[in-house]
């Protein structure tokens, strides 16, 4: 095998451990039962550790990572460099992590809508919500699901 082809697949290899290496960080409002039922399934999708912080000052780590007010919701995560806020669907955040669209900064469901990751309700109809990629000044709809 050429070394080139021995060498990238190396690096490839070292990639994928490096990163399975580096915890989750979940900031959410503190005592909030939704938010580890998400990171739940994040830790499970990933197979990854997730470090849960209850953060009474979550607002400006909001700010200071770019999540537009008019999208906040319960917890904020950090993934590889992006910023996940709210139930973002772990399929959306491992396509939106794979493509790395130019001026995205992360994704995020405003509020808590009954059905998304980590507000599951046995018996209950799911609602609609829409998943938003924010950054660069912009707001766009990434995804929507149920209804």
């Amino acid at each position: 095998m050429p070394l080139k082809l021995v060498l990238a697949a190396f690096a490839a290899s070292v990639s994928v451990a490096s990163a399975a290496a580096v915890p989750i960080t979940v900031h959410r409002d503190p005592g909030c039962g939704c938010c580890e039922k998400w990171a739940a399934q994040v830790r499970q999708q990933f197979g990854r550790r997730v470090a849960i912080i209850d953060d009474q000052q979550r607002s400006a780590f909001q700010r200071t990572h770019g999540v537009p007010a008019r999208l906040s919701s319960c917890h904020t995560a950090i993934v590889d460099g992006m910023v996940f806020e709210g139930h973002v669907p772990i399929a959306d955040m491992k396509r939106v992590l794979a493509q790395r669209p130019r001026g995205v900064r992360g994704l995020a469901v405003t509020g808590m809508p009954l059905g998304s990751p980590g507000m599951e309700a046995p018996g209950q109809p799911v609602q609609a919500f829409n998943v938003f990629a924010f950054g660069a000044g912009s707001e766009t709809i990434y995804a929507r699901h149920g209804g």
